[in-house]
């Protein structure tokens, strides 16, 4: 087994969250090299984890002799970084969104497709143990998913800026929207509402805290998320259900779920899955690259087609009225 020399590029909470991953799978991945904005925080980041600091992205490239770069920039941060690494032949795992708009999103998949290199997207939810089996069961077609995300924190100072986060739907709620987008296809129309509730007075929010999409297929099939940042304080609420011909499944995490068949004798099946997603998604980078096994499972542009919904919606909010997705 090839062991990839891995940098990562922002050194934030989700940076340490994939340091971890990497240390996870020893023998497959070793990470060498941090890059930050912040000298002194990257210091002591990659300090604590044995490797290399820089402040620039291009010294990196050229003094570690990298395989692949985990990129964790948000993306109001970034400046082409993510195309400079690809330009230099190093593979990616991008963490979503990818962009803060379409063109921009369109023109970093184009760019990064033209160098060849493996490129995925950090939808980390496919990889969890629940979702897994429930693709894999015969469920039929689905017809309803219902889904919640709840949550109560100011988070960053940039989370609470719509210009630089893009806002809950675009930060949160973009991965139940690509679940939908994995279960379920692409949807013809979406209808969406948000406002900020609670924090209308917090110096620095101008982002939604409250939130209700629909998504519509014109064969009559829907899709509902809501979602807030007003629930219980310190907890995060994820859940989703998902009603399907022969199935239904009641989801409380990517590896938790009760799957019911409900076309003849009425039957249970209760996962209590132990992956973690984000080892499980490196590993699948890992295989990708080093067995020529074709593209990641989940690759960069699928970022590009699941921020085009979450776009979608929020422009729906803002001009209360349903979008067309499809001519």
């Amino acid at each position: 087994m090839s062991v990839l020399r891995v940098g990562l590029l922002g050194c934030g909470g989700i940076g340490a969250r994939h340091a971890g991953a990497v240390a996870a799978l020893p023998g497959a991945m070793d990470l060498v090299a941090c890059c930050g904005r912040d000298a002194e925080r990257t210091r002591a980041f990659a300090g604590e984890r044995n490797a290399a600091a820089y402040i620039d992205i291009d010294a990196m490239l050229r003094d570690e002799r990298l395989d692949l770069v985990i990129a964790t920039l948000p993306p109001f941060n970034r400046g082409g970084e993510i195309e400079r690494v690809a330009q230099a032949g190093v593979h990616l795992l991008v963490e979503k969104p990818i962009a803060l708009n379409q063109q921009a999103a369109d023109a970093m998949v184009a760019d990064v497709s033209a160098t060849g290199v493996v490129a995925a997207i950090g939808f980390m939810y496919r990889f969890g143990d629940a979702v897994q089996r429930w693709k894999a069961a015969d469920a039929g077609q689905v017809g309803l998913y219902a889904g919640a995300y709840h949550c109560n924190a100011l988070h960053a100072d940039w989370w609470r800026e719509e210009a630089k986060s893009g806002g809950q739907i675009l930060e949160q709620v973009i991965h139940q929207i690509d679940l939908i987008r994995h279960l379920m296809g692409e949807p013809d129309s979406v209808y969406a509402r948000r406002t900020n509730f609670v924090h209308h007075d917090t110096p620095g929010y101008d982002v939604e805290d409250m939130s209700a999409i629909l998504f519509g297929w014109d064969d009559g099939r829907i899709a509902t998320l809501n979602a807030s940042n007003i629930a219980v304080p310190g907890v995060w609420h994820k859940e989703w259900a998902v009603y399907a011909e022969r199935m239904t499944g009641r989801f409380t995490s990517w590896n938790d779920a009760v799957l019911t068949r409900t076309i003849g004798e009425v039957a249970a099946e209760e996962i209590a899955g132990s992956t973690d997603p984000f080892v499980a998604q490196l590993a699948d980078v890992h295989r990708a690259i080093t067995t020529g096994g074709g593209a990641p499972y989940i690759p960069l542009a699928e970022g590009a087609a699941t921020l085009k919904l979450a776009l979608a919606a929020r422009q729906s909010a803002d001009e209360r009225r349903e979008i067309r997705l499809k001519p």
